[in-house]
């Protein structure tokens, strides 16, 4: 079912490149200005993954010889190099940890190659197509999200189930989790350092010395400000949410086979007994190990069907814009929740599991609205920012630190209490649980974040080719929606670290 649920995203995605890479792409000077934003991306891209593949492949030959050599001594890997000599007579389970590791660091790579290509060349689109409609607009570069957002679900179930399908080994799944996590740490961090020298260089030149307005074309560090926005915010923010997302799924698997051993956990995995979970009798533990799995395949499903509900009226505002993508990300959490009560059933576990995942959804909805509010202009907390700006620059500097302060508390308190319900239900596979649970729907949530960029970018679009001004307000409008979204996904990378490594 995973499998199947990770290919129909993948195939999803497929279909919606296509739909979005057949809108009509603008004038020649749209074309042109867009291909010298898509040189550069990809530039970085290419720069960045050739440096990071003599990374990868030192750590595989690292992880290969220090597992099946088990330099450190670990009595874990011992056993587990015991079990893999008696089965081939060979070898132990490093050169498997190594292989994993390899695809998942390949995977992460490839999700953001993908979603990055699209990204770039859809901003051109986006400019079109608000030149036509502010709905129209917003389906083209939302569409171009939708890519990047169900590419890295897809490419995530896909690859951790097929990793769990061939080896069966929660260890050798975890291999493919920390390929995942190096390049997201290189992707998150490198582009983000790159997307901010960008973005203050081109301020400081044109606004500030210069005296020209944002994305001017007089300006060309312009050009390198809006491909940081492509690096930071697409390939960047789609590797951290990758690992988180494929993080989760390991965890929930590693728990599921530990706790067997470490009766605290609360569970039993011996699938010829019964099991049982927090004082829960259940027919068979080995549906711990597909649970996980499984809810992601129909987060996956969800996700798609709640795209279609994201479109908006002629003269929306900045209210009705952000309901426009809260109806789809609503859609799609129920469609995830009706099938989890479902699957929970059918599998014959124990149903207080359903709360541990609405618990984990829950909370990432409360981090996503908590953020919207202080960092939508809908709302006081940037109105109020705004209004420091009648006594000088420093009174903004300070309002934004208060505010930035003040708005991790909801965020906060939100994942504290998603921790300990979760723990309280299911013990520690409960909480990992909880991160599958907040990530389910990310195709979805990062598609509303990978939108960001694609309306940024249209936007310094249309100031470059000199479109008339009713189409620059249209595209600030999508921009500043895209600013509020692109905050709300940082949210749900913290939060979902969170419990995956708590987990």
């Amino acid at each position: 079912m995973a499998l199947g649920c990770g290919l129909a995203g993948l195939l999803a995605a497929a279909v919606t490149a296509a739909i979005v890479l057949k809108k009509d792409p603008g004038s020649e000077a749209l074309q042109a200005i867009s291909r010298l934003i898509q040189e550069g991306a990809m530039a970085f891209l290419r720069r960045e993954y050739t440096i990071l593949a003599g990374f990868v492949a030192i750590m595989a030959v690292a992880l290969a010889v220090v597992i099946d050599y088990n330099v450190f001594g670990n009595e874990r890997i011992a056993e587990l190099n015991d079990i893999a000599y008696n089965q081939n007579n060979s070898y132990g389970t490093g050169p498997w940890t190594a292989i994993a590791y390899v695809c998942g660091a390949f995977c992460s790579a490839l999700t953001g190659w993908i979603g990055m290509s699209i990204a770039v060349r859809s901003n051109c689109r986006t400019t079109a197509a608000a030149q036509r409609s502010l709905n129209e607009g917003l389906r083209v570069a939302f569409g171009a999200g939708t890519v990047m957002g169900l590419c890295v679900v897809g490419v995530g179930l896909v690859g951790i189930t097929a990793m769990w399908l061939v080896f069966r080994d929660p260890n050798i799944a975890a291999g493919f989790g920390l390929g995942a996590s190096s390049i997201a740490l290189f992707a998150r961090v490198g582009g983000g350092i790159y997307t901010k020298a960008a973005d203050v260089g081109a301020d400081l030149v044109g606004k500030v010395e210069a005296g020209i307005p944002e994305d001017d074309p007089r300006n060309p560090a312009t050009i390198a400000d809006n491909v940081g926005d492509n690096v930071g915010d697409v390939a960047g923010m789609g590797a951290d949410l990758f690992e988180s997302y494929v993080g989760g799924m390991v965890a929930a698997l590693s728990l599921a086979a530990a706790a067997a051993a470490v009766p605290a956990l609360g569970l039993a995995t011996d699938a010829s007994r019964p099991g049982y979970l927090n004082g829960t009798t259940f027919d068979s533990t080995a549906a711990l190990f597909t649970l996980p799995l499984a809810l992601s395949g129909i987060g996956i499903l969800a996700s798609v069907l709640g795209t279609f509900l994201v479109r908006t009226g002629e003269q929306a505002n900045m209210s009705k814009l952000l309901w426009a993508l809260r109806h789809g990300i609503i859609g799609a959490g129920i469609l995830f929740l009706v099938g989890t009560a479902a699957v929970i059933g059918a599998m014959g576990l124990p149903f207080k599991l359903f709360w541990v995942v609405v618990t984990g959804l829950a909370s990432g909805q409360i981090i996503a609205t908590a953020t919207e509010y202080f960092t939508s202009y809908e709302y006081k907390p940037v109105q109020w920012i705004a209004k420091q700006a009648n006594t000088g620059p420093a009174s903004v500097i300070i309002a934004g630190i208060a505010v930035g302060m003040m708005s991790t508390l909801i965020p906060t308190l939100s994942v504290c209490a998603g921790i300990w319900f979760s723990y309280e239900l299911a013990g520690l596979y409960g909480v990992a649980l909880a991160g599958v649970g907040m990530l389910a729907t990310l195709g979805i949530t990062l598609a509303t974040d990978a939108y960001g960029p694609v309306a940024d970018n249209a936007g310094g679009l249309a100031e470059q080719a000199h479109l008339p001004p009713e189409v620059r307000e249209k595209t600030d409008a999508l921009d500043s929606l895209g600013n509020t979204t692109a905050a709300t996904g940082k949210g749900f990378a913290i939060g979902s670290a969170v419990l995956t490594a708590l987990g």
